[in-house]
């Protein structure tokens, strides 16, 4: 399972979202930005978030993030606590047993780069991609849509 980070929805708004499921208080202390996580399940929501909060069914994903998927987190944020750190993805991305790695390591279709909290929990979606790639010293411009192998 993974997270699309870079792809903010416009719409519904955290507050919208919390008068759907009807999480006091309007307005809320503290907002969150959506994305997109993904093409599966878009209307659940997930919540990556840093690691200084827990709740039940909290998942540990590294040592500085973790995943909930109740609204307890929603409610201890619109209450202004909860994690230092949040996003909030409506839907997620799935790939089957081995499918991601053979991407990864026989097709070259991924570039991995270390996560870092200005890249995952960072507001600026747009320029997510790029702080990425510069992690990993490779200039954007350079990039090509052309498959190849030397």
């Amino acid at each position: 399972m993974g997270l699309v980070i870079n792809r903010r929805l416009p719409k519904p708004g955290f507050e919208d979202l919390l008068e759907q499921l009807e999480i006091p208080p309007a307005p809320p202390l503290r907002r969150l930005g959506l994305c997109a996580g993904g093409p599966l399940e878009e209307t659940r929501g997930f919540v990556l978030h840093s690691s200084d909060w827990k709740g039940e069914g909290s998942m540990p994903v590294t040592g500085a993030a973790t995943l909930t998927a109740s609204l307890d987190v929603l409610r201890e944020i619109a209450e202004g606590g909860g994690p230092r750190d949040a996003l909030l993805a409506m839907g997620h991305a799935s790939w089957e047993a081995g499918q991601l790695e053979e991407e990864i390591f026989q097709h070259d279709a991924w570039l991995l780069a270390p996560a870092s909290r200005e890249i995952v929990f960072g507001h600026d979606h747009a320029a997510k991609w790029r702080q990425a790639l510069a992690s990993i010293n490779i200039d954007p411009i350079r990039l090509t849509g052309r498959a190849g192998h030397a």
